[in-house]
């Protein structure tokens, strides 16, 4: 997906937003956004699609060990958390002239 130029689009997602899975083993379940890769279009949510890794021995950890980790997201399966619920985003200028984002439930404006 992309644009002249070479550009990303731009996504409704950030990181740091609170976002509410729609799809999926996790639906339902909501958790903050921890890292974003527009190229992919994927986001790692916290507490979120988590996956068992199996680490191998190294000298801070002789034995080795199984830890889980969040595996990441794809982005249509998100929907951002505003005011309490989930809603779809806009974009629009405020009162600076600058596009920011919105929700459209509400019509407020997103941080």
């Amino acid at each position: 997906m992309e644009r002249k130029h070479n550009k990303l689009q731009k996504l409704h997602v950030k990181k740091g937003d609170t976002v509410k899975v729609l799809s999926g083993e996790d639906k339902n379940k909501t958790g903050e956004v921890v890292q974003v890769y527009p190229a992919e279009r994927r986001a790692i949510v916290q507490g979120v699609n988590l996956v068992t890794k199996h680490r191998k021995p190294d000298a801070d950890n002789p034995n080795g060990s199984i830890v889980k980790l969040e595996a990441p997201v794809h982005i249509s399966k998100l929907m951002v958390v505003a005011g309490g619920e989930a809603t779809r985003i806009g974009r629009k200028r405020n009162s600076e002239g600058k596009l920011q984002r919105y929700s459209k439930k509400t019509g407020d404006f997103i941080k």
